[in-house]
């Protein structure tokens, strides 16, 4: 019995060292991203974003490209990420705004359902995600 529970805890912990890492290394493509940006260098910066978006969290672009916000929440449900890989996605998508009227209108509901998400079902709430709603209300409306 001790050595079952025992057991239960190395994996969870090696599983939470797994996330971690795997959030870090998230952090630093997103901080290459941005460096790529500042440096003009936007084709760069939005293939890198894409293949992150495919291969870090099996989004197709189809479905992060439609103004039908609907396919988004779909994969959403579907995909069923856990909150870590939700909350590096949502600050993925934050960045995305402010590039163009059109790019805003296409993210911020996607970034919506996210909060949603990560609050309704993953019961968690930061105060910068709550700040960061606030502000994609105005490209909501």
């Amino acid at each position: 019995m001790i050595i079952g529970k025992l057991s239960n805890i190395k994996v969870q912990m090696y599983r939470r060292d797994l996330i971690t890492a795997e959030i870090q290394k998230l952090a630093q493509v997103l901080a290459r991203i941005m460096g790529l940006k500042l440096e003009s260098k936007v084709e760069d910066a939005n293939q890198l974003f894409e293949e992150t978006m495919r291969v870090n969290f099996s989004l197709p672009l189809e479905i992060l490209e439609n103004e039908d916000a609907s396919k988004f929440e779909i994969w959403l449900n579907e995909i069923d990420l856990s909150s870590e890989k939700l909350d590096s996605l949502s600050e993925f998508l934050y960045y995305e705004l402010g590039v163009s009227n059109e790019r805003n209108t296409i993210i911020a509901p996607k970034l919506n359902l996210i909060y949603n998400t990560l609050a309704g079902k993953h019961k968690i709430v930061h105060l910068v995600n709550m700040h960061r709603q606030k502000i994609i209300q105005q490209y909501l409306n």
